[in-house]
């Protein structure tokens, strides 16, 4: 049983919160835990990166074209960073050298641009703007967190990813939109709170950068299964392949997904 992988799917309508699918497991005869909106989610690996290049785009006013040196970022022990050690965030590939422009770190999950940017937004700030755009766990004061370290849940994520396919307007999902009797009369009706996060223009810089995730970075292989259209995601993967993530969007659709054991 514990060899085999149980996924945690969902699907929204990023405009108006509508919940269209949402997976919780393989089999419920046999695995009961709702993996979409568990009591404690997992960690998100590299689907936690666009945070952290949203707030460096929103407070520091860097551009998809602004270029970074891809070289090593050590984070100095002590109470600014929290750490008890220096703590230098190596490359997936361990390959160094040259500027990369945002877009092409997003695109390439370079952990050294992520790096960059934490160091030069903080941490706060990041965990203030996750916060904002949905995202309910706690996330911890450490720079860890620019690789994904936070444990987040599947409906948290696709939630808090909402406002960039919404235009910078985080939308909270929904099930029901209203409450009818036998007779028709409605008893209640629902509608989605909707709260601005970000600007637009971060948004599109955003979208734009995870459109390069799709087209030349680790989302690629997405065409390969004859997908079409205008595609916009991010891919996560923890350490020793734990967890899998994948959150995407086309202007009408949202969906994120964890795979893992």
């Amino acid at each position: 049983m514990k060899k085999i992988l149980n996924p945690g799917f969902m699907a929204m309508d990023p405009h108006t919160g509508e919940i269209k699918a949402w997976v919780g497991g393989v089999d419920m005869r046999y695995f009961q835990l709702d993996h979409v909106k568990p009591a404690q989610g997992r960690q998100v690996g590299s689907t936690f990166k666009p945070f952290v290049y949203t707030a460096a785009i929103a407070d520091k006013g860097f551009s998809p074209c602004y270029q970074i040196p891809n070289l090593p970022v050590t984070f100095e022990k002590g109470k600014k960073w929290s750490l008890n050690s220096d703590w230098t965030p190596k490359n997936s590939d361990g390959s160094y050298g040259g500027m990369l422009t945002l877009s092409q770190g997003l695109g390439k999950s370079v952990n050294t641009v992520t790096a960059y940017l934490l160091r030069e937004v903080g941490i706060q700030p990041v965990i203030d703007l996750a916060h904002n755009m949905g995202i309910e766990s706690e996330i911890p004061f450490q720079p860890s967190i620019c690789l994904g370290t936070p444990e987040v849940t599947v409906y948290e994520m696709t939630a808090a990813y909402s406002a960039f396919a919404n235009k910078g307007i985080a939308v909270r999902p929904i099930f029901v939109t209203r409450i009818e009797d036998k007779n028709g009369n409605v008893l209640q009706t629902f509608t989605p709170l909707r709260k601005e996060v970000i600007s637009d223009v971060t948004a599109y810089s955003v979208i734009s950068m995870m459109q390069g995730v799709m087209q030349f970075g680790t989302g690629r292989r997405m065409w390969s299964y004859g997908v079409s259209g205008e595609i916009a995601g991010k891919t996560g993967t923890t350490n020793d392949n734990s967890d899998a993530w994948f959150m995407g969007y086309t202007p009408q659709l949202l969906c994120g997904v964890w795979t893992g054991c």
